[in-house]
């Protein structure tokens, strides 16, 4: 059953309480309950992941002389896989959190069987060509793309199945949903993982200026310690933090080159769009 209008505008006002409701997933019991509820298997099939600017990896791919194929394509993908197109009218987080600095039109895309499920009133079925076009439109507006099976979209939003719903999120460094992630309980804070074949590391170019760990990461995985930015494992390679770096001091690397056909192959044993 498709959620009613009323139940979204709650979920609005409740927004800024996801860092306490994040919490409340080390609560044994609580924890226990809202894991089966809102993240259960999320290690047995699921695959969910940023992915890294295209226009950082092109302009990565000019200055090694290399051929990379952007991250883009990975959605591009499974758009054109789709039967079924659903886009959001809005970002239900930035609309939440009153965004100031991302336009809040700019909403998720929902792929799969599972998208006839959603009520009407939160968006509408689009075609591969409009889908595209909005893609485009997030990426010009420096928005990060967060793609793959998420229970929560499934559950907030009343549809099933959940193994055919594939979420594609336009983030804003400010307001993603996913900024709970440190908040979780351990075993859940692998939810979201990095896409396969992708590291962030800083540069010798680094003046520890701490642009890059103030509020730009969306899991918190920049410190700078000793004058320098040290990246932890936490990063999920979003790669905003090279952009934001004044002195150019950090980079993504790819390290394999069929890194697109990898989270392709993770994504399709996840959910089933066709």
């Amino acid at each position: 059953m498709a959620t009613p209008i009323w139940f979204v505008n709650l979920l609005k006002k409740s927004f800024g309480l996801r860092y306490f409701g994040a919490e409340m997933t080390k609560w044994p019991l609580i924890g226990r309950v809202m894991e089966r509820a809102l993240f259960n298997g999320h290690r047995s099939g699921d695959a969910l992941f940023y992915l890294p600017k295209d226009r950082v990896i092109i302009n990565e791919a000019i200055d090694t002389q290399r051929n990379i194929v952007a991250p883009s394509e990975v959605v591009e993908h499974f758009i054109n896989e789709s039967k079924y197109i659903f886009l959001m009218n809005s970002c239900i987080c930035r609309e939440a959190a009153n965004c100031q600095d991302y336009d809040p039109n700019l909403g998720c895309i929902f792929l799969g069987e599972a998208v006839l499920g959603i009520n009407p009133k939160l968006g509408r079925l689009v075609d591969k060509e409009t889908a595209l076009a909005h893609l485009e439109r997030t990426r010009e507006a420096g928005l990060v793309h967060l793609i793959g099976r998420d229970k929560i979209d499934a559950v907030w939003m009343g549809v099933r199945p959940y193994t055919k719903l594939m979420t594609i999120c336009n983030c804003c460094p400010c307001c993603c949903l996913f900024r709970f992630l440190p908040y979780l309980a351990p075993k859940l804070q692998q939810k979201i993982e990095r896409m396969p074949g992708v590291v962030v590391e800083v540069t010798d170019d680094c003046v520890g200026c701490g642009v890059c760990a103030d509020g730009v990461c969306f899991v918190n995985a920049i410190t700078i310690e000793n004058g320098r930015a040290r990246i932890s494992d936490d990063c999920r390679g979003c790669s905003n933090c090279v952009e934001a770096c004044p002195q150019g001091a950090i980079r993504v690397v790819i390290e394999s080159s069929d890194y697109i056909e990898n989270a392709i192959r993770r994504l399709s044993e996840a959910v089933d769009v066709g």
